[in-house]
């Protein structure tokens, strides 16, 4: 792929937070909502764990501005998705099984995205950060009344960890263009696939 061509590919960018949010503040709802409407604003392609609470509400924001939302379930199959996992279709435009409970999909989940950001959260959404930390993805984290941005910068302060991708914002709008240029500037730097030595080939 031309060099010019490969920034203009969408951006994947996840949002992770928690799916019960009683813990997460009255304002929680639209700011969640937010980042999903400036993922959507800004070219992006929102990916989710398919679940309820903050990555719901940044779907419906999403497909507010009419764009695209990817699930990735823990479930193997839309029934037990519904059924056993007890989780919502609403809102995203194909869904992922990927029969690995919640541990496993939020690997996959990671690791399909371009970048990932973090709203109000649990335990679910700081392992999703971990594995996003160890991995060095670009991260974003919005600041709010909630506890978990706080939570995070104690981690990142103990964890001796490179923390160049990482990005704290209180305004949705500017985190994602923050996320989203950090996202195209290691693009840049990454070098095309053909210029890459694959270990163990031979050149003919």
């Amino acid at each position: 792929m031309a060099e010019g061509k490969r920034e203009h590919r969408k951006i994947k960018l996840c949002v992770s937070g928690a799916a019960s949010t009683g813990h997460c503040g009255l304002n929680a709802y639209e700011k969640g909502k937010e980042l999903g409407r400036e993922i959507v604003r800004q070219g992006g392609i929102l990916i989710t764990g398919a679940t309820t609470g903050f990555p719901l509400w940044s779907a419906i924001g999403a497909k507010e501005e009419g764009g695209f939302s990817l699930g990735f379930s823990p479930a193997v199959s839309e029934r037990e998705h519904l059924e056993v996992y007890n989780l919502p279709l609403d809102y995203l435009d194909v869904v992922v099984y990927t029969g690995s409970g919640f541990a496993g999909r939020d690997l996959l989940l990671v690791r399909s995205s371009d970048a990932v950001l973090f709203g109000c959260g649990r335990i679910g959404t700081l392992h999703e950060f971990l594995v996003s930390y160890v991995d060095k993805k670009p991260i974003g984290i919005l600041e709010a009344e909630w506890e978990t941005d706080e939570v995070i910068k104690t981690i990142v302060k103990s964890g001796h960890y490179e923390t160049s991708n990482i990005i704290f914002d209180t305004d949705p709008k500017k985190l994602v263009e923050r996320v989203t240029a950090l996202v195209e500037d290691n693009r840049r730097k990454e070098k095309p696939l053909a210029a890459r030595r694959l270990p163990g080939l031979v050149e003919a």
